[in-house]
């Protein structure tokens, strides 16, 4: 793995809370409630301009339009929020602007919409290629839209195309894996997104678990999963640059980047998070109370003061998950000796056994262990007494 220095820029994240309708294991707050969509785009942009000072003037990197479905706007709803980023932000630096889309909204006709917009990366929601597992799912596309989308995006001319995947699906077995990661490599994109599903609580899949209807797949078959994903994308010619994410070189995520190496980020729009490197602070998890609220010019947001032990918690988590690991003299520069020995103290076990390297004054998770990683980064927080 290389280490690649990344600037210091901000990156500001946009939710678009609006779907058609809800994916049964989606706990991403979100609403059918379209009706309501000028009111919200309006109150974003007044959101934007109320917080045009959060970043420091510092210049915007990336944009990141996430949902929901952004999808779910038109051209004239994008005109209008781009309009305000334009005339708030310092935009002379920005590099990538993305949006996340459903492949049923990517028609050519939308597509060329997007296309006479400032987008130049899009990342497409597809999961799975098995028809069966969408239709279990709730997903609005075929296997066949999702594909069509893809190919479409690329005529558009979009040169930065994004897929995402998940695993550990229910009914889900190596081969049917394979399908999908040999599908996802046939379409030539520029970067792979791959979750494992999670069955969240108060979801229509969870509630469909405890009823039996659907079972959770063994943790054997899951590390299997993730085994096959690394081997079949690296042999594709992947980098692999993050836990679940992988890219063509150099074509990693900015935006994505920005949260696992400490930037600043601006968050806008109900349940959005943000980040100013001491602070953080995310929007009420209502679209009528946020709306409300902006309107009103009282946002109503949560703030959290971040402690050095708390900041460190997050250092170790976001930075050790990827390619360029977790700098030791960046971890004493901003949290002390103290915490630095710390750290390398619990990391010793690891260290000695190779599941975590030390290259170039930066600890790496090694190929064994990723595979473990969640429990080494559990042992190296801090532990308050």
């Amino acid at each position: 793995m290389h280490t690649k220095t990344l600037k210091n820029m901000a990156g500001i994240y946009l939710h678009i809370p609006f779907c058609k309708t809800r994916c049964i294991y989606c706990d991403f707050y979100s609403t059918t409630r379209s009706e309501a969509k000028d009111r919200y785009v309006s109150a974003l942009c007044k959101e934007l301009q109320l917080r045009k000072s959060y970043l420091g003037n510092e210049p915007v990197e990336t944009i990141y339009f996430g949902g929901g479905t952004p999808s779910q706007l038109s051209r004239e709803d994008f005109e209008k929020i781009f309009s305000t980023i334009k005339k708030e932000f310092n935009m002379d630096q920005c590099k990538e602007i993305t949006l996340e889309a459903n492949p049923d909204d990517l028609n050519p006709e939308y597509i060329k919409d997007l296309s006479s917009l400032p987008f130049n990366r899009i990342s497409i929601g597809i999961q799975t290629f098995n028809e069966q597992t969408l239709r279990l799912l709730k997903r609005r596309h075929t296997a066949q839209q999702a594909i069509s989308a893809v190919k479409e995006c690329r005529l558009a001319g979009f040169q930065n195309i994004s897929i995402d995947l998940m695993y550990g699906l229910p009914g889900e077995t190596p081969e049917s894996w394979i399908a999908d990661l040999e599908q996802t490599v046939s379409l030539n994109v520029e970067h792979i997104s791959a979750y494992h599903l999670i069955y969240e609580e108060e979801t229509p899949l969870y509630e469909m678990l405890l009823k039996h209807k659907v079972e959770e797949v063994d943790e054997e078959s899951s590390v299997d999963f993730f085994a096959l994903m690394i081997e079949r994308l690296t042999l594709a010619g992947f980098q692999h640059y993050e836990i679940s994410n992988f890219c063509r070189p150099d074509k990693y995520s900015l935006h994505n980047s920005s949260y696992w190496t400490g930037k600043k980020y601006l968050g806008c729009g109900p349940s959005a998070h943000s980040f100013d490197g001491n602070t953080r602070q995310w929007n009420i998890s209502s679209l009528d109370q946020y709306i409300d609220g902006i309107e009103k010019d009282i946002p109503v947001v949560e703030i959290e003061e971040l402690s050095i032990n708390t900041r460190y918690n997050d250092f170790v988590i976001t930075s050790l998950r990827t390619m360029w690991g977790l700098s030791l003299n960046r971890l004493e520069k901003e949290f002390g000796v103290e915490l630095k020995q710390y750290c390398l103290d619990n990391a010793q076990n690891y260290i000695d056994t190779g599941k975590l390297e030390i290259r170039d004054e930066t600890l790496f998770l090694s190929k064994e262990g990723i595979f473990i990683s969640d429990g080494i980064m559990s042992d190296l927080l801090w532990v308050e007494d």
